[in-house]
């Protein structure tokens, strides 16, 4: 009901309703503990070795008699292992990895049932966008969504020398313009956290001056969003010579940020661009320093680098991340199989001096551009499947500029009206382009032992 009063009301209406949730949302994540949080989180950042493996392993312990006496899921599977409550009261962060993973299948099975605990806080569930093949959801209540939002903010924002409370613009996932249609502003406005949100999904030559003009008009002073996306209006802002407001930063995620894209950014936007990872699992982050160094947060959670064999890796190396998050109790992700590649620093030593693992390249983010009946390009096109449970797992093929085939792995709970959705959700981003449905037993892998979401046949340099 409220998103079809929003598709068809006036632009200046869309912002007034875009701004009565911005107020909701700017309290959910920056009230409560977030300045408490805050604190901490900064205080932290000079952690000698040490201390840091007095930390972790004293919020590893908490978290795992946590989850065996609270969480059902791991009760059993604990258990069955042989360990008991006892166990976890001396545990070490060596011990972790006799540990059984934590699968994403799991995850999207029991994730809203036996995976959360019985003395969770009140929250809501949050989509992941599949990227890795099989949407998630993930638990946040309001005390855990303002503890991230402060390590975001400690981490992420003031490492580039930004703020929450300066103006910003985002390019994101949420479909701020209701339709395909190519109908400027690309953008809508939150008056109550000073933000612009740029459309993801209208970023085009001929849309390029609209964009600039958001972010001039409201005097933006950073940007922050899917890195495929901000690379691609950067190039249009390149190529046409468009005057781009001198931001203070520009602020990446989602996807591989590759050194022609970083740039591309930094030429367009006149300042430094930074990297981070983690994901709405919120089970680790890794960000960008001022000197230009990845380095894992030791409090957002526990990261173990392993081979195809489960086997540790030695620095300098590239392994699978198994992530243990140290913040999230109500659904706790313990040895969790995230589905990315990280490559480890061979050194180890960092310029800021804080004893943090270094990470020399985030990998396993990459995916190809959908291109849209009127030159639109568009990233994380896998978030068509958001919401509807009975997808296990899928994935996205565009043949051509008119014809789209979807691969979908599905469960018995699967219903032919869930098509007629997908479609939907489609063709509002595409216009009247052909689906195709295929079903399935499963998504094939790359070489590189990974699942592509999104396939484009379609160069996007076209």
């Amino acid at each position: 009901m409220l998103n079809s009063i929003y598709k068809y009301s006036p632009v200046f209406l869309q912002n007034s309703y875009i701004s009565a949730y911005g107020y909701y949302w700017k309290h959910r994540r920056y009230g409560g503990v977030f300045k408490e949080k805050l604190v901490e989180f900064k205080a932290r950042e000079q952690f000698s070795k040490e201390q840091w493996d007095k930390y972790q392993t004293h919020q590893l312990r908490k978290l795992l008699i946590h989850a065996f006496s609270t969480v059902p899921f791991y009760t059993k599977l604990y258990k069955k292992h042989g360990f008991s409550l006892s166990d976890f009261k001396k545990f070490n962060l060596s011990d972790l990895s006799k540990l059984p993973f934590l699968e994403k299948d799991d995850l999207r099975k029991y994730g809203t049932t036996s995976l959360l605990s019985s003395e969770r806080e009140k929250g809501r569930f949050y989509n992941s966008s599949g990227s890795t093949g099989t949407p998630v959801k993930i638990y946040f209540s309001k005390k855990f969504h303002q503890t991230w939002s402060a390590l975001y903010e400690a981490r992420v924002r003031n490492w580039a020398g930004v703020n929450y409370k300066l103006p910003r613009a985002m390019i994101g996932g949420r479909r701020v313009l209701p339709s395909s249609i190519m109908k400027p502003p690309y953008y809508r406005y939150n008056l109550a956290e000073h933000q612009i949100y740029l459309s993801a999904y209208h970023i085009a030559e001929n849309t390029t001056k609209d964009y600039v003009s958001g972010l001039t008009s409201k005097n933006v002073k950073y940007l922050v969003g899917y890195a495929l996306s901000i690379y691609l209006l950067a190039k249009h802002i390149n190529k046409l010579k468009i005057d781009a407001p001198k931001l203070r930063a520009v602020l990446t995620s989602s996807e591989k940020l590759t050194p022609t894209m970083r740039n591309t950014i930094a030429n367009a936007f006149k300042c430094k661009v930074y990297d981070a990872y983690s994901g709405v699992e919120a089970c680790g982050l890794i960000s960008e320093n001022n000197t230009g160094e990845l380095l894992f947060s030791p409090d957002s959670g526990i990261m173990e680098l392993v081979d195809n064999n489960g086997n540790p890796i030695n620095n300098g190396e590239s392994g699978e991340v198994i992530a243990t998050g140290l913040l999230n109790f109500n659904q706790p992700l313990i040895r969790y199989r995230i589905g990315d590649t990280i490559t480890l620093s061979k050194s180890q030593k960092n310029s800021s001096q804080t004893n943090m693992p270094k990470i020399t390249e985030i990998e396993g983010r990459t995916e190809d551009v959908i291109i849209g009946l009127n030159g639109q390009k568009m990233v994380r096109f896998h978030s068509i499947f958001n919401g509807i449970a009975s997808v296990v797992m899928a994935q996205v093929i565009q043949n051509s500029l008119t014809e789209i085939q979807i691969n979908m792995v599905v469960d018995d709970t699967f219903q032919s009206n869930i098509e007629t959705i997908i479609e939907q959700r489609i063709q509002s981003q595409l216009g009247a382009v052909n689906i195709l449905f295929n079903y399935v037993d499963t998504i094939e892998k790359t070489a590189s032992g990974k699942y592509k979401s999104v396939i484009s046949k379609i160069s996007y340099e076209q």
